[in-house]
């Protein structure tokens, strides 16, 4: 049986783990309650209603944000995928020293503060008289994006059994064949894992956006806060809400596919 020592510990553990799942969730919870909210006042509920929701997707300006924000992440994360596998299999048949040096490089963006990355990607288009806009958004995104592929990727790679490969190749397999069938399916997982990241990450950013998007082009995260600036409208508690939840959900069918895939 449980002493009381141990049971006292045990209720200070749940405790600190409740109170901290309150302090996280409650802001998101009482969001979520505001944008079905009537009244435009946060201290009154006026009853159920979904109108903010259809003045959501009325605004013209919050729907091109919509759009500028998920096709960057879309192409952000694809691009910095691709370049963040052949960069990882480029690491992994180098040298000790070398991929030392080439692991810090790329880590810089990911252990750089956001504002030093911003105001450094801003003067260096600024310096190549290149316009910002949806573009050098998009090149910063893939900047910062690129050290979580690596960090994703690079791992299965040292963990795939390389005498597989070369048994496929011994067995008269094409390198392309062999690739596809063999090493492919070994690192898939670290392939989205961190293309997840990069979305995730390309979604959330704000900083760096801010600083390189240049004039008359908004994400979500830029459009947000200069409505926040001239006060926070219930369309954007819906819009908040309806983030929230897409990417539960995202998260939850990705867990289940994880742990589909560990039990097969």
């Amino acid at each position: 049986m449980k002493t009381v020592r141990e049971r006292l510990k045990k209720f200070f553990e749940d405790f600190y783990l409740v109170l901290v799942l309150i302090f996280l969730y409650a802001p998101i919870l009482v969001m979520m309650v505001l944008s079905f909210n009537s009244s435009k006042s946060r201290s009154q509920w006026g009853g159920f209603t979904l109108q903010w929701y259809k003045q959501m997707f009325e605004s013209a300006s919050i729907m091109d944000a919509l759009y500028n924000t998920l096709l960057i992440a879309f192409l952000s994360a694809l691009i910095a995928t691709i370049l963040g596998t052949m960069v990882s299999f480029a690491m992994n048949h180098m040298k000790k020293l070398p991929r030392m040096i080439l692991m810090t490089v790329t880590n810089i963006p990911m252990l750089n503060a956001d504002i030093v990355t911003g105001i450094s990607l801003m003067l260096l288009f600024i310096a190549l008289r290149y316009r910002m806009g949806f573009g050098s958004v998009l090149i910063a995104h893939i900047t910062f994006n690129l050290p979580y592929v690596v960090l994703s990727v690079l791992p299965k790679l040292k963990q795939m059994n390389k005498s597989v490969f070369e048994a496929a190749l011994d067995l008269g397999a094409s390198r392309r064949y062999a690739f596809v069938k063999v090493v492919f399916p070994d690192i898939l997982p670290g392939i989205l894992t961190g293309f997840l990241l990069s979305f995730t990450m390309s979604l959330d950013d704000f900083i760096i956006t801010h600083f390189t998007k240049g004039v008359g082009m908004d994400t979500l995260s830029t459009k947000i806060y200069a409505e926040v600036r001239k006060g926070i409208k219930p369309e954007i508690y819906a819009l908040s809400t309806i983030l929230f939840a897409a990417i539960f959900i995202v998260l939850i069918v990705v867990n289940r596919r994880q742990k589909a895939e560990e039990n097969r």
